[in-house]
């Protein structure tokens, strides 16, 4: 409650803002030196905003935001060096409400380039897990994981596209909270994959991460696909979804705690989802790489991404600028997607697979009858050592997210609690039912 009771003194003047901000600052300047969770700590602008707090939802409370995430006039690259120096000219509509609540903006963290990885190391901006820093925080948000579970009071803002957000939260012992498609405006997120992408938020406390959604949740002018609504608690009853491989420490701890809800009182059953099962990973990965391909054609260059002195043809530009500036796993992105989407194979792999999604939603649909809730594990495996993740194949970085697509694909809101410090459980809910994952959170 350390969140909320500050928050409230705040509003009633018995802080200064200033002071507390300053010693924030100073802690993550210290913690960002070890673990490199910042990519830009924004020291001017919190200080600004720290002066100018009266009263919010938010009163005097420092929030981190992922670096694909705009804030105006403060670097914001997505991890990415094709966008290194760029600072926008607006905020993102997260941003601005978390603004207008007297919010403090204290940085951009560190990430996955795009949101392109597991592990957080596909960017030069490495961060490093909070309980030992020869292991992954987990990825894309790798960072905001990292400084929420080293700072008490901070929330994050974080981002997920497959995974993003309850994968880093797992291996960080924090909770990660992606809510449904639509529920929080994209409008200033620089895009991984439209139709996947989403804003959601990380923390210690459940109450303060409900806290900060119903502030960003909402209608937006700015973006078409917004569409807030909630629905009302029913009974509670959790599915758990048949089929995962984990490792066998994750697999104890999991059972041990759907033990420790029953005993409460919570019906539990065993459900399979086949479908999603057998063909989540490869439906996701099509669809995110076709639609992330299509983003990223607009950084060639001219007037979008690096710039260098115009030589040679058009092509000849925009190839050098492009190899430059991407990194290796950009680039096997942006090759498979750009050939998903060829007119010879579109019909044979993107189109099949927007109707595998079809499929895969409706099979979610029919479970959510019988189980408002459905849970699995939220990674198949303990936050592994840079030295391994080294070894491991394209393949088998992407099937890292075997548990995590699913809900992603289908727009459903998820959470990960954590079991322990590098592992979660995630439960997931039908559209706009994020009052039944709250319900079940504050159960834990």
């Amino acid at each position: 409650m350390i969140i909320k009771d500050y928050i409230q003194d705040v509003n009633l003047g018995n802080i200064d803002v200033v002071d507390t901000i300053k010693n924030v600052l100073k802690d993550v300047k210290r913690i960002n030196k070890e673990y490199n969770y910042f990519n830009v700590i924004s020291e001017e602008l919190a200080l600004e905003l720290a002066k100018k707090v009266k009263k919010g939802k938010l009163a005097g409370l420092p929030i981190s935001i992922k670096d694909c995430v705009c804030v105006k006039d403060v670097e914001s690259t997505a991890g990415s060096e094709i966008l290194k120096g760029y600072k926008p000219v607006f905020n993102a509509n997260v941003v601005q409400r978390i603004i207008d609540e007297g919010g403090i903006i204290i940085g951009k963290t560190s990430q996955d380039e795009f949101g392109f990885g597991s592990f957080s190391v596909n960017t030069k901006n490495v961060p490093l897990n909070p309980f030992d820093k020869t292991k992954s925080c987990g990825g894309s948000s790798g960072g905001a994981a990292g400084i929420t579970q080293k700072i008490d009071l901070h929330l994050a803002i974080a981002e997920s596209t497959g995974g993003s957000i309850v994968a880093p939260a797992a291996f960080c012992g924090v909770i990660g909270f992606c809510p449904t498609y639509g529920q929080v405006s994209r409008y200033g997120l620089i895009d991984y994959a439209n139709s996947l992408d989403k804003i959601g938020v990380m923390g210690k406390d459940i109450e303060d991460v409900e806290l900060l959604f119903n502030v960003i949740k909402g209608d937006d002018v700015h973006e078409s696909t917004t569409d807030s609504k909630d629905f009302e608690s029913g009974p509670l009853k959790i599915g758990i979804i048949k089929g995962w491989k984990v490792d066998s420490k994750i697999e104890k701890l999991f059972w041990d705690k759907i033990e420790e809800l029953k005993q409460q009182g919570i019906k539990v059953e065993e459900v399979e989802l086949p479908l999603n099962e057998k063909y989540a990973l490869s439906t996701y990965y099509l669809i995110a790489m076709a639609e992330s391909s299509t983003n990223l054609a607009k950084y060639c260059g001219l007037r979008y991404g690096q710039q260098e002195k115009l030589e040679d043809n058009f092509n000849e530009y925009f190839t050098k600028i492009r190899s430059k500036y991407f990194s290796k796993e950009s680039k096997r992105r942006i090759m498979i997607g750009t050939f998903a989407r060829m007119a010879g194979y579109r019909d044979a792999y993107y189109l099949k697979a927007l109707k595998v999604r079809k499929m895969l939603i409706e099979e979610y649909k029919k479970a959510f009858k019988k189980y408002p809730v459905l849970a699995c594990p939220t990674m198949p495996i303990l936050p592994p050592k840079f030295s391994e993740i080294k070894k491991l194949t394209p393949l088998e970085n992407y099937m890292m997210d075997q548990l995590t697509v699913g809900p992603n694909l289908a727009g459903l809101p998820h959470i990960s609690l954590p079991l322990d410090k590098y592992t979660g459980i995630m439960f997931i809910a039908n559209h706009f039912n994020e009052n039944k994952l709250f319900e079940i959170s504050k159960k834990w």
